[in-house]
């Protein structure tokens, strides 16, 4: 008597090693690693030739400093005023990113959780202010602005950068706030709270993880912006950190081009950002999860 064992048909497939999907996505995750590595790269190559001389630059692109002096930073610092444009560029980056995600928090939480005509109309019209360029209302801005004497000013470049950041802010947290469960709201009511306490005490709490993401984008951005108080800003003791070191390279062109303060001007606009960034990615990271896991 002899005895038979039926082999399932998937079983008997021999699968390749690699399928079509596997081998694009290997391929993907090394241009993503190159991509990193390059960016890596091109950092400590800056932050390098900070510290050293022009003939040395010129003479060695890719060579290492041969010391450690901070000369060219105080020559940055100094020459362009970067004292004044760095306290410039921090309270402009942080009041208008506070001030951005502040005013888009309640309106994206309002048109999430209250579907209607007018509220889709609206959500459309922040997302078509996602496709207007900077360039196109660049003019019109400073006339207006021009009218009421807020050009060459802090104030005025705030309320600009705030203005066309609201459009992506509050899209981005209608749609995180549409993620959060809704059964969060209905236990705060039958609790007796109001919807301005529910949105206060419970919604904001639970949407941290979304909030400090537009907050931590608005401030790269904001900090990074140069088109706009390039224009709107005359005076140099209102220049942010990317026009002084443009008009740093300006003085370069007619005194004799100093890379190595080049190179150090670009590491005081680079690297305290960077720094920020690095402080917050983590607790960026642990933000969402525990704002999209409760």
């Amino acid at each position: 008597m002899s005895l038979s064992v039926r082999v399932p048909t998937r079983l008997k497939r021999r699968r390749t090693p690699l399928s079509g999907g596997s081998v694009w996505r290997t391929i993907g995750i090394v241009l993503l690693w190159l991509f990193v590595a390059f960016n890596v790269a091109g950092l400590i190559w800056v932050i390098f030739q900070a510290f050293r001389d022009t003939r040395s630059i010129l003479s060695s692109p890719f060579g290492l400093p041969e010391s450690w002096s901070f000369e060219n930073f105080t020559t940055a610092w100094q020459v362009s005023d970067f004292a004044t444009a760095t306290f410039n560029s921090v309270s402009v980056a942080l009041i208008s990113s506070v001030l951005t995600v502040a005013l888009a928090a309640p309106a994206a939480y309002y048109l999430s959780r209250h579907e209607s005509r007018l509220n889709r109309n609206l959500t459309l019209f922040f997302i078509l202010g996602l496709g207007v360029p900077v360039q196109v209302i660049l003019i019109p801005l400073f006339v207006m602005l021009n009218e009421v004497n807020l050009t060459n000013s802090l104030i005025g470049l705030n309320l600009v950068y705030i203005g066309v950041s609201m459009p992506f802010t509050v899209f981005l947290l209608t749609g995180f706030f549409r993620s959060l469960p809704i059964e969060l709201e209905e236990a705060a009511a039958l609790d007796g709270a109001s919807p301005a306490g529910t949105f206060v005490r419970i919604m904001l709490p639970v949407a941290k993880g979304g909030i400090l993401t537009a907050f931590v984008l608005q401030l790269i951005s904001h900090w990074n912006e140069t088109l706009l108080a390039l224009t709107l800003l005359q005076s140099t003791d209102k220049y942010t950190l990317p026009v002084a070191l443009i008009s740093f390279v300006q003085q370069q062109t007619y005194s004799g081009a100093d890379w190595g303060g080049l190179f150090a001007g670009l590491c005081i606009v680079i690297l305290p950002l960077l720094a920020v960034y690095l402080w917050l990615g983590r607790k960026l990271s642990e933000g969402l999860t525990l704002g999209m896991g409760k």
